[in-house]
């Protein structure tokens, strides 16, 4: 009897004793993992609790990364055998519910740069921060297998010009495999599906991305196409040279992909763009129609003659993987060549381009200064660069004739 009640109290002092060394190694390790992301993003970083599983499973629950991301759930498997070689890598990392917040801001007076991308969540008690200093702190890193789950992320970019526009994608899904955080000659792969809800109730976007990544050569071949994309909720990226109220569109609906190829750091993606939709304003029959809208119905005519009755704009985009750039300015550029193009493959004079779509334009634009006017306030106006050459069309053709 008196040996059974040793070994109960051996074992309660074991149970003891174990505990807390688990409790010393969660606290321990829940230090050092906090203390490293901290280093590796610049940021305060909490970890609302932390579990080890055996045999060296970690799970985390709510980490903040302040002003960057909140994740409910993270599940890590580390490799054993790596770690004993003092090389820090991850068998198996699972994300649930991660949420990112970013934001696009021009640059102070300050600032000689571009606009730089600001992730943060402004907070009244401190000032904005600047641009995370990532790189402080390498974090070498090996993921074979990284998987996020219900994924968001909340964009906002100051940088339009009438107003900020915001864009979130949820029920985000990624899959990457064999990712270095440090410079190895080791392709990675990855796919991406997500969502995009818009404010304005209509169906959500769909955005689909898969392919293949090189940093250290910097190479990759990639496949992004986004589906129901809602054009109006863009609307401040092009309200200067665009004017919805006077082309009485209401809605539209666009579809996007692309082929993007990237050779030491060379980037050539292949862009399509295709309006799938357009719903415009109903117009009284006594309400005259205005040249803005005729002009409308001109250009997407123009496009439909040219691409077996769809409206779709095709171009190339040429940038850097170390510093990738696009914008509206690469949109617009296409569609003034578009029209030039449509010029130049009819071997219209540009008189007979203002009497192509000839039902929709009777009474209506007939010369050089109401096309000029009509493009500067309509729908497709094109700014300076579409004024300008028509009007040297013209003048030009003046001249000959």
């Amino acid at each position: 009897m008196k040996n059974w009640k040793k070994i109960f109290i051996g074992i309660v002092i074991l149970v003891i004793s174990l505990s807390f060394v688990y409790a010393f190694l969660v606290i321990k390790i829940k230090f050092i993992l906090a203390h490293k992301l901290e280093s590796a993003f610049g940021r305060k970083v909490s970890i609302g609790q932390l579990k080890l599983k055996p045999p060296l499973n970690l799970e985390l629950i709510n980490l903040d990364v302040d002003g960057l991301v909140n994740i409910g759930y993270v599940y890590i498997s580390p490799s054993i055998p790596n770690l004993l070689s003092g090389k820090l890598a991850l068998n198996k990392v699972r994300i649930v519910s991660p949420k990112i917040s970013c934001e696009r801001s021009l640059p102070t007076a300050s600032v000689a740069t571009d606009s730089a991308v600001i992730l943060n969540k402004p907070k009244a008690d401190k000032p904005v921060e600047e641009t995370p200093a990532v790189a402080q702190s390498s974090l070498k890193l090996i993921i074979k297998s990284l998987k996020v789950m219900s994924g968001e992320i909340n964009f906002i970019d100051h940088t339009a010009d009438s107003r900020n526009v915001t864009v979130v994608i949820n029920n985000i899904d990624l899959n990457l495999k064999d990712l270095y955080t440090y410079p190895v000659d080791v392709v990675f792969n990855f796919n991406l599906n997500g969502r995009l809800p818009w404010k304005s109730g209509e169906p959500d976007g769909k955005i689909y991305l898969e392919g293949w990544v090189n940093p250290y050569k910097k190479d990759m071949s990639a496949d992004l196409r986004v589906e129901d994309i809602d054009a109006i909720a863009f609307y401040p990226y092009y309200s200067t040279w665009v004017d919805l109220e006077k082309a009485r569109i209401d809605k539209a609906k666009l579809n996007f992909s692309s082929q993007i190829r990237g050779e030491n750091n060379n980037i050539s993606a292949q862009c399509h763009l295709e309006l799938a939709d357009i719903v415009r304003k109903v117009r009284s029959p006594e309400e005259p129609q205005q040249k803005a809208e005729r002009l409308t119905d001109a250009v997407l005519d123009m496009f439909k003659a040219m691409n077996q009755g769809k409206v779709v704009l095709d171009f190339t985009l040429h940038t850097k993987m170390d510093h990738p750039q696009f914008g509206f300015e690469n949109i617009k550029s296409a569609f003034e060549g578009k029209l030039m193009e449509a010029r130049t493959n009819s071997g219209l004079r540009p008189q007979d381009m203002l009497l192509w779509p000839g039902k929709m334009l009777q009474g209506g634009i007939k010369n050089g200064t109401d096309l000029t006017k009509a493009a500067v306030d309509g729908v497709f106006a094109l700014g300076e660069g579409l004024k300008k050459f028509f009007e040297d069309a013209m003048n030009k053709q003046a001249s000959e004739d």
